[in-house]
């Protein structure tokens, strides 16, 4: 019997891993496709601001909606510990303020870039933020990197390079619309790179550092960030947003990039609970080329020869870096975290890590049903 169940649970841990990948894949390859969609179609457009701001809301209302269901969905309990926790530690939660600013520049950032670069560049150029977040890691956290990830972000470098070198000598600077920018579109990713990077160690930084769970990290840092998305909106496009609405622009596809923006993290953050590094890494490879395939028949995008040879060496590098560290137990804690690899991974946009203890709390056991 119990090797039966063992059989059972090994089995179903394997379906898990598949169904993993799947929604790993769809998430990164759908939301760069859909914002990349709505941005280049005819007719009002949006305020990338708003949505960003919207976004905002949404995970903030989710993380919430989690620390209620930790605390049993006692209200009292809830709002007392929230008090405690943002209000009553304030020097706490003011630590949160530098990456709060980072992520709503960068996630204001992703829109500028995604809007001037084909979805399929932008795909692949944006995995420099692998590079960015390892070298940081070892500058502020003091990590080391094994030679396979050294020789793998070298690898992830020059197929950027080339991609953009490719790019640059095609023109294809999203020419089916006037208003596109390539170098202005690049200079947003690298940004955004950059800012993920730092971002996403400080903020594990902080959390090493303090007893706090990632869900009130995760309110801290969406309190800043509404704020500071309210007052980028204001700053930008504030007297068209008095005129038009908040809502100008949103149609039900514009819906979906927000929710899968808000959601798409956390979702991603459930179901690394049942994927593991390499998984995530070959996911990601995957993706870039699903973003490139949909953007041939969407967006007439051109693949030549030069372009799927850097980002055949941006895959690689990809999975190369994901690949385990071969090193002895007392030193396995010097290799970079996944929670540091992809700041954006887990609720979406930016603001989170791994928290696998917390996830833990917060997932369902099959083995013992917990509800309010």
């Amino acid at each position: 019997m119990a090797s039966q169940a063992g059989e059972r649970k090994q089995e179903a841990n394997s379906k898990l891993k598949y169904i993993s990948l799947a929604v790993l894949v769809v998430q990164n390859a759908s939301l760069i496709l859909s914002i990349r969609y709505v941005r280049t179609l005819p007719g009002d457009r949006f305020f990338t601001t708003s949505a960003v701001v919207m976004a905002e809301i949404l995970k903030l209302l989710t993380c919430l909606l989690i620390i209620i269901l930790q605390k049993r969905c006692n209200l009292k309990q809830t709002v007392l510990f929230l008090c405690d926790s943002i209000f009553v530690q304030y020097k706490d939660t003011l630590k949160m303020a530098v990456p709060s600013l980072i992520y709503t520049l960068q996630n204001n950032l992703q829109y500028v870039a995604i809007s001037n670069l084909p979805a399929a560049t932008f795909q692949v150029t944006y995995q420099l933020k692998i590079l960015t977040t390892a070298l940081f890691s070892v500058l502020m956290l003091r990590k080391s990197l094994s030679r396979m990830q050294w020789v793998s972000l070298l690898l992830l470098f020059a197929g950027v390079a080339i991609v953009q070198v490719q790019q640059e000598g095609q023109k294809e600077s999203a020419s089916d619309s006037t208003d596109q920018n390539y170098s202005v579109g690049l200079v947003a990713v690298v940004i955004s790179c950059l800012s993920s990077g730092f971002a996403g160690v400080y903020f594990e930084k902080i959390l090493k550092g303090s007893s706090a769970s990632v869900w009130v990290r995760n309110v801290q840092l969406g309190l800043f960030g509404t704020t500071l998305g309210l007052l980028g909106m204001w700053w930008n496009d504030g007297a068209q947003v008095a005129v038009q609405g908040f809502f100008f622009g949103y149609t039900p596809m514009v819906w979906s990039v927000i929710l899968n923006q808000a959601f798409g993290g956390l979702l991603v953050a459930v179901v690394v609970k049942y994927a593991d590094n390499i998984l995530k890494g070959f996911a990601t490879s995957f993706s870039i080329v699903v973003s490139t395939v949909m953007s041939v028949y969407l967006f007439a995008f051109h693949v030549d020869p030069v372009f799927a040879g850097g980002s055949a060496m941006v895959i690689g590098a990809v999975y190369m870096y994901s690949l385990p560290k071969a090193v002895s137990p007392s030193s396995s804690l010097s290799s970079p975290s996944s929670s540091s690899l992809g700041s954006s991974e887990v609720m979406g946009g930016g603001n989170g890590t791994d928290g696998a203890s917390d996830m833990d709390s917060f997932l369902p056991n099959p083995e013992k049903e917990k509800g309010c």
